[in-house]
């Protein structure tokens, strides 16, 4: 038993031996830190052309913007609009879009009612004409008081709000 507790102890003291502080500082650099290792003084590589981040599949142009390769704001859904796509925007809208914007869109949501400025009513009619690229665009990156969305709504269904937005306005979106 004593042989046991021994070889226990030994393999505690040799695991602990691999821990010690020079393994955990060891020399690395920061990201857009200079460095000698590359002719272009960078720490960093760039990225290949047409690299997908982590997380992101391969998507039509445009998709995560609302805005082709070319600047122009997309008119068409990337995808098809189905009832269940309005349904998930009306969804999305009515977590994200009412407080600011109300329910049925016209810029009256409670914020206003605590002295916040109003955001654009959706049948204005620059708006009304709006493509459906400008809505995610807007919700991408924000504009005026808004702030981005992206890292609150995904893009899908920031594609889904834009949707129902346009259902709210009269149009159909359905294909």
């Amino acid at each position: 038993m004593t042989t046991m507790r021994l070889l226990i102890l030994c393999l505690c003291l040799l695991v602990a031996s691999g821990c010690l502080p020079n393994m955990q500082d060891q020399s690395r650099l920061e990201p857009f830190e200079a460095s000698e290792f590359f002719a272009d003084d960078a720490s960093a590589r760039p990225l290949p052309v047409g690299a997908i981040p982590a997380g992101r599949a391969a998507a039509p142009a445009g998709f995560y913007t609302g805005r082709t390769a070319g600047g122009e704001l997309l008119e068409a859904f990337p995808f098809p609009v189905t009832e269940d796509i309005l349904q998930q925007g009306q969804t999305q809208f009515g977590v994200f879009c009412t407080p600011c914007h109300g329910l049925s869109g016209e810029g009256n949501g409670i914020i206003v009612e605590h002295g916040f400025s109003p955001p654009p009513s959706f049948y204005s009619e620059r708006l009304q004409q709006a493509p459906a690229g400008h809505f995610v665009e807007v919700m991408t990156f924000g504009v005026g008081q808004m702030y981005s969305y992206a890292d609150r709504v995904p893009t899908e269904d920031r594609w889904a709000i834009a949707a129902y937005i346009q259902a709210l306005q009269g149009r159909n979106p359905v294909d």
